[in-house]
């Protein structure tokens, strides 16, 4: 890649998409289906494996870092959890990674010569001693090729004392079967990449396959997919519990609209029956009123009528005094 490809590979991993501009690249989203979802968390297969003797080629989906970009902007801002689409992911390719493991200790066991349990045994802890003195020669030039010289010194002091482990690991193992069947190479399957390693193989092989790329890329896959299910179960477990806490709030407030309610409805009735009290009242006052208003007219006629009559009759007295005087 030129200085050029790799300054604008950096401004695209910093700025994102939209870094100078350019519509056409904006068209595709990071949400997009078609947009790798491991690729936006640093953890693609074919990312990690490019170069190794297991090279997956190009991914079928999008791969472009100002996408990676955009996606860490804004998952700052909202949880996306594309995490469990780049776990579903992986969990899909270390399973085809195990089934092939698994094939292979099975064709080793029909190809090589049957052995015993005990010589089994001991030929495996040959097996771990190399795996742990590989281990350690990795570790130490990767230590001395960061400049940190005494811990990669006192590394190899410890692969020293494993290699002393590891002779009389041999020894015991070539004591317990013939010596034509100790010379055959015995080989066993890597758990971590399904590659080959021989019982026999020298201290260069083993750092350069435990140091080497395809075996650190599958541990670097592996730790991921661990990372990942954690984080998905930590996240589902908080989306499970903020539902639960809004459904117990919805149902909070359906009792409070509740009570409110027939509170309100309390009020109402009781409302009402001050109306109709009031109705009540009002209406017999209103009774007695015209009932007294009634009698009165009554006894006014009444005196009334009494009256005249009083008065015709005193006149018609006078009018018979009269006439007999």
């Amino acid at each position: 890649m030129s200085a050029q490809a790799q300054m604008r590979a950096l401004l695209d991993q910093l700025m994102g998409t939209a870094r100078d501009g350019d519509e056409t690249r904006q068209r595709v989203k990071f949400t997009d289906d078609r947009v790798c979802k491991s690729h936006l968390l640093d953890c693609c297969p074919h990312d990690i494996l490019a170069g190794t003797r297991m090279d997956l080629g190009e991914c079928t989906k999008i791969h472009d870092l100002a996408l990676r970009a955009d996606y860490e902007i804004a998952s700052k801002e909202r949880d996306l959890f594309f995490e469990l689409d780049a776990m579903d992911h992986l969990e899909s390719f270390i399973a085809e990674c195990d089934r092939r493991t698994e094939l292979a200790k099975k064709r080793l066991a029909e190809t090589q010569e049957e052995i015993s349990a005990e010589v089994s045994a001991k030929a495996e802890k040959v097996h771990e001693l190399n795996e742990e003195i590989g281990k350690l020669l990795a570790k130490a030039e990767q230590l001395g090729a960061e400049g940190n010289v005494d811990e990669s010194q006192k590394i190899l002091m410890e692969v020293e004392k494993v290699r002393t482990k590891k002779k009389e690991a041999e020894e015991e193992y070539r004591n317990s079967m013939p010596a034509s069947s100790f010379q055959q190479q015995k080989l066993r399957v890597c758990e971590v990449c399904s590659a080959y390693l021989g019982l026999h193989d020298n201290d260069r092989r083993l750092a350069d396959h435990f140091g080497g790329k395809l075996h650190l890329g599958f541990i670097q896959i592996r730790e991921k997919l661990d990372q990942l299910r954690k984080t998905v179960a930590e996240k589902q477990e908080k989306r499970n519990q903020d539902r639960l806490r809004r459904r117990e709030e919805r149902e909070r407030e359906e009792r409070l609209s509740r009570r409110s309610g027939s509170r309100t409805r309390d009020r109402r009735r009781s409302r009402s029956r001050d109306r109709r009290r009031r109705r009540s009242r009002s209406t017999s006052r209103e009774r007695r009123k015209s009932s007294r208003s009634r009698s009165r007219d009554r006894h006014r006629r009444h005196r009334s009528r009494s009256r005249s009559h009083s008065r015709g009759h005193r006149r018609a007295s006078r009018d018979r005094s009269a006439k007999y005087k």
